[in-house]
């Protein structure tokens, strides 16, 4: 999947723009942002923690929501997207985010239903919203196409998505039937500001590309194979990362002959589950997020490297 030239031989190189008109942001925020809001993050999580106060509850979300999406869409600003400017940045970020965990909630919850592939409806929906997303936010900027764009503000959308839907998942991992589980909101917060870098945002920065690098001069989008072909790949690759429990429960069934039940593959659930069976498990479902991951960089770094504006960014 990690063809360097997928979109044709790289045009000529281009010079780059200066910044358009607008809000810039001084070099280096995204370091400022990533130190003083895990500060903050820490503070008001001691602070809640202490007492008790449950009206910081939205605070503590936000922050360690968003807290690692903003700073990886930042940092692609800072080195890569400058001449593309804040504006277009932020309302990527924001309502291209917005939309999508929107329009994901609504086909989802008509269109799935448990099964063995509800994981591949998930990735096919989800990334498609992304996209359709990133074309609404577009629709008045027929000027911005090529490779690197659709890398960096594709990553935008993606990273908005996740902490809009990272908020939604602390949100339910905090209220319970007992009350408020402040260790099972930290604890969802962290996990998922350490995996943020190898979801979302990467899978639509890959799908972003395939679109804006042929985005025809007139603003027009061009649905060719290679853009359905990475369509299909990320889709896949979210797919993958979605169902990595119940594929490391099926692999376990496979290797220890246990004869799981089949419905356990699809919930992801392992009843009373022995040592060994818990080491495998283990085993099986961190090296298959690593291996998705893995494949998503490599693809990423691949398109980054054949298009000769990337290279030139300062």
């Amino acid at each position: 999947m990690t063809h360097p030239q997928p979109f044709g031989t790289p045009r000529a190189r281009i010079p780059r723009q200066p910044p358009p008109p607008g809000p810039q942001i001084r070099p280096g925020l995204w370091k400022r942002c990533l130190w003083g809001g895990l500060t903050l993050w820490v503070l008001t999580a001691v602070v809640t923690y202490a007492t008790k106060n449950t009206t910081l509850l939205p605070t503590l979300i936000m922050l360690g929501s968003f807290l690692v999406p903003a700073t990886f869409v930042l940092w692609a600003y800072e080195r890569h997207g400058r001449d593309l400017g804040a504006n277009l940045i932020l309302g990527c970020f924001l309502i291209g985010g917005i939309l999508g965990v929107l329009g994901a909630s609504v086909m989802e919850y008509y269109l799935l239903h448990p099964s063995l592939w509800m994981f591949v409806g998930v990735g096919l929906i989800e990334e498609a919203v992304k996209l359709l997303a990133l074309m609404y936010v577009l629709h008045r900027h027929p000027h911005i196409h090529g490779l690197r764009a659709g890398l960096v503000l594709g990553a935008t959308v993606g990273f908005g998505f996740a902490a809009f839907e990272s908020a939604g998942y602390a949100f339910n991992a905090a209220v319970t039937m007992k009350g408020i589980d402040l260790r099972s909101l930290l604890e969802t917060e962290v996990l998922r500001g350490l995996l943020a870098p190898f979801g979302h945002g990467l899978w639509t920065a890959i799908a972003g590309a395939a679109l804006l690098a042929l985005r025809r001069p007139n603003g027009r989008y061009r649905f060719t194979l290679p853009v359905l072909l990475t369509y299909a790949g990320v889709s896949l690759l979210h797919a993958l990362w979605d169902s990595m429990h119940g594929i490391a429960i099926w692999l376990v069934s496979r290797v220890l002959g246990t004869g799981l039940d089949r419905t356990l593959f699809a919930e992801g659930y392992m009843p009373d589950p022995t040592p060994t069976q818990e080491h495998l498990f283990t085993a099986f479902s961190v090296g298959g997020l690593a291996l998705v991951s893995l494949v998503g960089l490599a693809w990423a770094r691949a398109l980054a490297r054949s298009d000769p504006s990337w290279k030139n960014t300062p």
